[in-house]
Order: C-alpha cells, then sequence, then structure tokens
C-alpha cells in the first residue's frame, strides 16, 4: 500500500481535480429525505444508475414515507421499480425494511452506522452512503468504483468492500472524509475506469502503484 504521505497527496489531488459533494435525496421542502435515501440505495444494487434513478422517482411517485410505502401492495412497487433489475427480491427487501423501521425506530431512520444496519436490506455500504449524504457525517462510503479505485492505486488492500472501509477509515485524513467518497466515485467514473483506466493522463500516476507496475513490464 501507499505510504501515508502517498495518501494524503492522492486526496490532495483529488480535491482539487475532482468535483465535491453532489445533491442528497430530497425530501418535500428540499431537506435530506433518509428514509428514501436508504430505498434508493437499496434499489441501486446491481443496477445502473440511470437505471436506479428512473427506479427511485416511480417509486417515490406513489410514497415517501414507511407508512405509505407499506400501504401499496407488492405489485405496484415492483412494477414502480422493475427498471433497475431484481425487482420482486427487492419488493421484499423495501417492505421488511418498513415494517422494522416502524417497529424498531418509530419510522425515524437512525443515524449511527449500527442502527442502519440493524435494519434488513441495509449493509455497510448503503449504512455509511446515508450517513455521508443524508447526515452529513464524516464517513467515506464503498461502492464498486471506490473498492475499485482504491485497491488499483494502493491507497487499500483488500479483497471486499467491507475491509477497504474498514482501511480507508485508518487511512483517510481527517479533512478529506466528509467529500472523500464524491471525489473517489467521480475519479473511478471518470479517470479510472474499470475498463481502460486513462492511466497517461491520470492526475494521480506519479502515487499509483497499478500505474508504476504496468509502467515497468511495458
Amino acid at each position: 500500500m501507499l505510504s501515508d504521505e502517498a495518501v494524503e497527496r492522492v486526496y490532495r489531488i483529488l480535491a482539487r481535480e475532482m468535483p465535491g459533494r453532489t445533491p442528497d435525496a430530497k425530501g418535500p421542502k428540499g431537506q435530506p429525505d433518509a428514509f428514501r435515501s436508504c430505498v434508493s440505495c437499496m434499489l441501486s444494487a446491481q443496477s445502473l444508475d440511470r437505471n436506479t434513478a428512473k427506479a427511485s422517482r416511480a417509486l417515490f411517485a406513489l410514497a415517501t414515507t414507511p407508512e405509505k410505502m407499506l400501504e401499496l401492495d407488492d405489485r405496484a412497487i415492483a412494477a414502480a421499480i422493475k427498471p433497475c433489475g431484481l425487482y420482486n427480491n427487492k419488493t421484499r427487501s423495501i417492505r421488511k425494511f418498513c415494517e422494522a423501521l416502524l417497529a424498531e425506530h418509530g419510522g425515524v431512520v437512525p443515524d449511527t452506522r449500527e442502527g442502519l444496519m440493524s435494519l434488513p436490506g441495509i449493509g455497510r455500504k448503503c449504512a455509511d452512503i446515508v450517513m455521508s449524504f443524508t447526515f452529513g457525517k464524516d464517513v467515506i462510503a464503498v461502492d464498486t468504483h471506490v473498492h475499485r479505485v482504491c485497491n488499483r492505486i494502493g491507497l487499500t488492500d483488500a479483497k471486499t468492500a467491507d475491509r477497504t472501509a474498514q482501511q480507508l477509515e485508518e487511512r483517510t485524513p481527517e479533512w478529506a472524509l466528509r467529500d472523500g467518497h464524491f471525489w473517489l466515485i467521480q475519479f473511478g467514473k471518470r479517470v479510472c475506469t474499470a475498463r481502460a483506466p486513462k492511466c497517461p493522463t491520470c492526475p494521480v500516476n506519479g502515487c499509483c502503484e497499478f500505474y508504476a507496475a504496468t509502467r515497468s513490464t511495458s
């Protein structure tokens, strides 16, 4: 893995080169909506961003609270979220999530990782996304892009997204925790792509272990 000094340099470069925080899932008054953030994250599993967004819009046109969601029958939920795939499984997960949220938390989404992960359908990635995007906590959520980028560059050395998240917590400078998730996502989408990463023009190639290894073998 990269040294602490190199990790600091990577984040400084990303802070300069990548856009910052993106809009949160908003409620009717423009405030961050934790319930909608949780449900959208559940819908995003194995789905393209555009399909998740389409499914979320359709579902939230029908219901925006756990109480209203449970008033819908499974067919209505499944039809709304069909664009994001696995809609039958996700329908069941959404229903179980809403039931548990009401029974255990009075319908109020908890703002801790432990509380979020106690709810059906919410793993560490979703919990960290909600904590970061909605509650403004200093957490780096690890999705596919972040997991790939961090292990390719050398910020982490982990086989699973959960382990990547643990290592990032330990290695990310405190000043970068709030926006690091957004920088890494945009970097993974724009530069450090899954296929054909733009290594020669990458702003962090001077620190990147992957780039150093590929150059030495070429």
